[in-house]
């Protein structure tokens, strides 16, 4: 119903209450033969005052809807403004307005409190964390054994999961460490590549890669995170002797292509959800379904896009678009 149909819908009581004391005058004036036309003339006069008076009450009620309605679409704590009440349970209502903002907000910043102390925790602790990381891989510096070489690989893996932790804490906080400028594509890649030698010859998979000379406008630590991330799923899902290739195309487009297992097709449009696993991330227990949710929002801030072309064993193509799209934020 529109807000014409409402309004005269709460009169609807006094118009039946009107009608129906111009009929108990004209049953009385009937009743002791008077003339009629002493009761139909003040009710017609009443009518047409009261149609008036309804077109003047209308105008206002409408002018006060439509602020209401705009200031329905702000968050609570801007709505500031309201139109002035009228009638007691109008500044009943306002008064209820009132504190429910109040008590938003005073729920907002509890919330925000908590959610600082928490991220200043876990950046605390991923920070200690490095420390021990840094003097295990020291020490396993001088021995050459194949255990050594499988702690290694779960040492830079633990890395990889505390840079992950410290990416999704930064993702949503309000400054942002951006260093944004032209990079050589190439140097990023090769960055990549090199950190992540040891898993390709432990592995037996091989890399093909044709340096990209090609530059573009990024973050270097942000990028780098994100080519890590998918470097270690194409890492992941990849057997023994099998490719992983990194080309380059153009307009500006930096993919990375796998020889793995990969991905259904009820998975491919949901890969990039927060905690979305898919089949393959269940049969593997350690898939967390963060790393690929992480490299979409962090393409997203850069400008970036990303998407993932698949088929069950036939491997996976992920295409990176550095042409930036946006202005970061």
């Amino acid at each position: 119903m529109g807000f014409s149909g409402r309004y005269l819908r709460q009169y609807r009581a006094a118009a039946w209450g009107f009608v129906l004391f111009v009929m108990i005058f004209l049953g009385a004036f009937f009743l002791y033969q008077l003339p009629l036309g002493a009761v139909l003339y003040p009710a017609l006069l009443c009518g047409l005052l009261g149609g008036l008076f309804l077109l003047v009450d209308y105008g206002r009620c409408l002018q006060r809807h439509r602020r209401l309605t705009e200031l329905a679409k702000l968050p609570g704590a801007l709505m500031e403004g309201f139109p002035e009440t009228r009638r007691v349970e109008e500044e009943d209502y306002r008064q209820i307005v009132e504190e429910l903002k109040g008590a938003q907000r005073e729920l907002e910043n509890r919330m925000e409190q908590r959610y600082g102390d928490m991220v200043d925790y876990y950046t605390l602790w991923a920070h200690q964390i490095k420390t021990p990381i840094a003097s295990m891989r020291l020490k396993l510096q001088k021995e050459d054994s194949p255990l050594s070489r499988r702690v290694r690989e779960d040492l830079f893996r633990i890395e990889q999961y505390v840079e992950m932790v410290l990416a999704f804490l930064r993702l949503d906080s309000d400054t942002t460490d951006y260093v944004i400028r032209e990079y050589e594509v190439d140097g990023i890649v090769r960055q990549a590549v090199r950190r992540y030698a040891g898993a390709f010859i432990g592995r037996r998979i091989g890399l093909c890669y044709e340096p990209a000379a090609a530059s573009v406008v990024t973050d270097e630590k942000w990028l780098l995170f994100v080519l890590e991330q998918l470097l270690d799923n194409a890492l992941k899902y990849t057997p023994e002797n099998g490719t992983v290739t990194i080309g380059w195309e153009e307009p500006g487009t930096l993919w990375i292509r796998d020889t793995g297992i990969g991905i259904a097709p009820e998975d491919l449009p949901r890969i990039f959800e927060r905690g979305y696993t898919g089949y393959n991330g269940r049969a593997d227990k350690r898939a967390s379904g963060i790393g690929l949710y992480l490299c979409r929002r962090v393409c997203q801030n850069l400008g970036h896009g990303l998407t993932a072309e698949s088929a069950p064993e036939q491997g996976t193509t992920v295409r990176l678009v550095l042409a930036r799209q946006k202005d970061v934020s």
